[in-house]
């Protein structure tokens, strides 16, 4: 999700979480959460709090309250200033196959893995450096074969491809620093996923950067986001 206007178009229920606790913003009381979206959020607050407390984002919680099939599950949003975390997860299969997928001794974990990935866009949001290359690197050209209807699709996905290797780093460095016992398991899930139905090159091939963070050694030191970031660079140079 991205933008302003891929979240002008939602019908949607904020909610603030504290602790463990979830309250609606807009009067509507807990109760109208499904227990699914309950058990992501409550999985989701340890994240929530640290990127409130500790790094002091801008990050609104945000809970479809319709129907979303075909929708990610976890995304994020950027409208004025704030990042929007929102959930879609009514009468979307999707979240059910990403449960499905995960051994219940990883799933919160994971949970928080994904959160912190969003968290990943939302810094390069607020940064002003959403598809943007870090200084010192040139994107490779497009390609000359490419029609001009094609040649703007090809640019999206390869910016995309590079935040989502991004946020892969952040969510990995999160892993590293609150889970360890579990970064070498979480890592080989990741990659599967990342690894299903793979086109090479397309928006969630982060492979590059998921080779080169088999060790969790690669990721200490520094935030989150400092740990993703020199891993990233590295990536983009290979």
């Amino acid at each position: 999700m991205q933008g302003n206007e891929s979240l002008a178009v939602l019908r949607h229920l904020s909610i603030a979480l504290a602790a463990l606790s979830v309250a609606s913003t807009q009067g509507a009381p807990a109760a109208d959460l499904t227990p699914l979206e309950t058990r992501w959020l409550q999985a989701m607050a340890p994240v929530v709090q640290h990127a409130r407390s500790v790094l002091a984002l801008p990050l609104d919680l945000v809970v479809q309250p319709q129907d979303a099939p075909g929708e990610a599950p976890m995304a994020l949003g950027f409208v004025d200033g704030r990042c929007k975390l929102v959930l879609s997860m009514r009468g979307n299969p999707e979240v059910q196959r990403q449960v499905d997928a995960l051994d219940p001794t990883l799933r919160a974990a994971a949970l928080e893995l994904m959160a912190a990935h969003e968290l990943g866009h939302c810094r390069r949001y607020l940064d002003g450096a959403w598809y943007s290359m870090p200084a010192g690197f040139v994107a490779a050209r497009v390609p000359e074969s490419l029609s001009a209807d094609l040649r703007q699709a090809w640019l999206d996905m390869r910016s995309t491809r590079r935040e989502e290797g991004y946020g892969d780093l952040v969510g990995l460095a999160w892993t590293r620093e609150h889970h360890p016992e579990l970064y070498v398991r979480l890592h080989a899930w990741l990659v599967k996923e990342r690894s299903a139905a793979l086109i090479p090159g397309s928006h969630h091939d982060t492979l590059v950067w998921l080779a080169l963070t088999e060790s969790p050694a690669v990721l200490e030191g520094g935030s989150v986001f400092e740990a993703a970031d020199r891993v990233w660079r590295r990536g983009l140079r290979d």
